[in-house]
């Protein structure tokens, strides 16, 4: 029983160190139901990143790296452009450094009926 205890709690600690840089906000928001494609995308961290990989996959399409541009500097927001896959599901994983030289990586989607 102690064993588990210390895996769990270990994998808590784990994931709460990798938290320091969360998204605090999406546009779209996280799980939200759109009429529309939207046309870009937008992230709001709680602290500044170097935004590194951003990539969205859909229910009838494969992952598509977005063009984050020669991005060089940490920011608090990043906005980009967004491909129309047309209706169903859309999947937008990014990956970052923080400025504490810590990866940091999160995702979020949202649907279009």
């Amino acid at each position: 029983m102690k064993i588990i205890i210390t895996l769990v709690l270990t994998t808590l600690l784990a994931s709460g160190a990798s938290a320091h840089s969360k998204v605090n906000t999406t546009t779209p928001p996280n799980n939200s139901i759109l009429a529309n494609v939207p046309t870009q995308i937008e992230f709001g961290f709680a602290n500044k990143i170097r935004l590194t990989k951003v990539e969205v996959s859909h229910d009838t399409n494969p992952a598509v790296a977005i063009e984050i541009g020669g991005q060089t500097g940490f920011e608090q927001m990043y906005t980009m452009p967004l491909q129309d896959f047309g209706d169903g599901s859309y999947f937008v994983r990014w990956r970052g450094l923080g400025m504490d030289g810590h990866a940091v990586q999160g995702e979020f989607s949202f649907e279009v009926n």
